[in-house]
């Protein structure tokens, strides 16, 4: 992969969010979960849907912080409109765990 430079990675406006509400998405060509997330009063509710059905269950989704891209064009998936990408990591046998915070911090949080 390519090296960017640091002006690059400013472009990528990454921030902590609440997970508000979250329901299965059987639609979806992989299985996934539709996810509405607070980001706080400057930009506030977005929505998503993430392929996270091998570590969360919708109700274990609720109330949990995440780290999102909230910067990139909302992006149709099936019937639903994805407004931010939640960030995750494979594990072993290829399920995303999602990346979050290790302690609370106030939602809308940007990362450096």
């Amino acid at each position: 992969m390519a090296d960017i430079s640091f002006d690059d990675f400013l472009k990528v406006d990454i921030r902590v969010g609440q997970v508000l509400r979250a329901e299965p998405y059987p639609e979806a060509r992989k299985p996934a979960i539709k996810m509405w997330i607070d980001f706080g009063p400057e930009i506030g509710e977005k929505r998503t849907s993430a392929q996270v059905t091998a570590h969360y269950s919708p109700e274990s989704l609720v109330g949990r912080q995440v780290m999102a891209v909230v910067n990139f064009p909302p992006r149709q998936i099936g019937k639903f409109m994805s407004e931010v990408l939640v960030l995750g990591v494979s594990d072993a046998q290829g399920g995303i765990v999602l990346l979050a915070p290790d302690q609370p911090v106030p939602i809308g949080g940007r990362m450096h």
